[in-house]
């Protein structure tokens, strides 16, 4: 089958970072679908995965978790799914990603895809919508039911692929007063037609702008972009008994003692624990999916996608994380067909 793998970990201009392979079709096993792969969306996660380092794979690393296909196959404890179900899901982190023509992930952590988008648009969902749904919903302990209607929440990052699921996510289950950060006019743009009621600039005195709207503090802040940057304005913005939910890894020690006088929570969210760790609640991340389809599928939620960048071949996917990389994207990265 058809892929893109790795051998070696190299910058993105290297014209060895990513490669079109050859690699056998893997056989379902066990609680594993085999999809037929019929587009993908990239992440940060691929090109931190990808990011340079020394170590050599002798069989090519494949990357991607975003994926959206056709069940070809199931393993014989598979009781969720048939050949020919339609699905869209992350995967793990822990297993081969989906830069495949054929690739096997657990069925607990998939959904049947939005009867309303086609495989592309399917694909730009999962990771984020996941991540934002964790981040909200079971971290910061917001209602996707409306009952904290009225309180509000920052989101840093809010044009960028977990910020546009999580504006939505915010704004029309939580029922929530909704900041986004963005710095450019096309992303602030974006940012508001998603739902923002408010936009600042990430790179400008937060507190500062929050304060121009009648804003003093937020009830939460949810943080998808650059937590050594961003975490002591979150820290200042955020009320007493608030909390601060990030997903962007730390290069240096938060400073958690900015939040003791405020008995304010920080929460880590990484929407691969469950399935790096087998967690007993793992098939809670289909349940999630389900609904999110259910959501499109009702008008509720839209697709996240920014760019179709074309057919899933190494230049496509190289040229996909360079644009994260230098922080051009917005939305989502999409790619289609091999």
């Amino acid at each position: 089958m058809k892929a893109i793998g790795l051998h070696r970990y190299l910058p993105i201009d290297h014209p060895e970072a990513l490669l079109d392979v050859e690699l056998p079709q893997p056989q379902a096993s066990g609680r594993d679908l085999l999809v037929k792969v019929e587009a993908i969306s990239v992440n940060p996660v691929d090109y931190k995965v990808r990011s340079p380092k020394d170590a050599v794979e002798k069989t090519p690393r494949v990357l991607g978790w975003d994926a959206a296909g056709t069940v070809a196959a199931v393993g014989p404890e598979v009781t969720l799914f048939k050949v020919g179900d339609p699905v869209f899901y992350a995967g793990s982190i822990t297993r081969p990603g989906a830069n495949s023509e054929y690739h096997l992930v657990d069925e607990r952590i998939v959904g049947r895809k939005p009867a309303s988008l086609d495989f592309a648009h399917a694909a730009a969902l999962p990771l984020t919508a996941i991540t934002a749904w964790e981040a909200l919903f079971d971290r910061l302990g917001v209602s996707p039911q409306g009952e904290d209607e009225g309180r509000s929440v920052l989101i840093i990052g809010g044009a960028g692929g977990v910020g546009s699921i999580g504006i939505q996510l915010a704004k029309q289950l939580g029922k929530l007063k909704v900041i986004a950060t963005a710095s450019r006019p096309a992303s602030a743009k974006w940012a508001t037609e998603l739902g923002a009621d408010h936009i600042v600039d990430h790179f400008g005195d937060m507190p500062a702008q929050l304060k121009q709207f009648g804003i003093e503090q937020v009830d939460y802040v949810l943080i998808f972009n650059d937590t050594d940057t961003h975490f002591p304005a979150a820290a200042a913005v955020v009320k007493p008994q608030g909390g601060i939910c990030t997903i962007v890894e730390n290069s240096k020690p938060v400073e958690i003692e900015l939040l003791k006088l405020k008995s304010a929570a920080f929460h880590w969210e990484f929407m691969f624990t469950r399935s790096m760790f087998g967690t007993p609640d793992m098939i809670e991340q289909h349940k999630l999916l389900t609904e999110v389809a259910r959501l499109v599928d009702a008008g509720t939620l839209r697709t996240t996608v920014g760019e179709n960048l074309g057919p899933i071949n190494a230049d496509n996917v190289r040229r996909a994380h360079r644009m994260l990389e230098e922080g051009r994207a917005i939305g989502k990265l999409v790619l289609s067909g091999f």
